[in-house]
């Protein structure tokens, strides 16, 4: 599997946030939040800031989920990526 120009496979990272008050917020729950992690599986070919196994942020709005070798991948576009751990 190899992403083409500016596109980024990614998995998504299901993640617990917990609130001032101690609650624990998980799936559904957490679909107001503006921004994602996902971990970067192949960056595209005109990518070059990111490589594989980096963990971002990206914008929740973007991008559609792909079934390949039976797996669910998230596909992003570069530009959708805001911040890089």
């Amino acid at each position: 599997m190899k992403a083409i120009g500016k596109y980024i496979v990614i998995n998504k990272v299901n993640e617990e946030i917990k609130t001032d008050m101690g609650l624990t917020l998980t799936g559904s729950m957490t679909d107001h939040i503006r921004y994602k992690k996902g971990v970067v599986v192949n960056p595209g070919t005109d990518v070059s800031t990111l490589k594989s196994g980096d963990t971002i942020y990206y914008d929740a709005h973007s991008g559609h989920t792909m079934m390949i070798d039976g797996k669910d991948y998230t596909i992003i576009l570069e530009r959708d990526v805001v911040v890089v751990e």
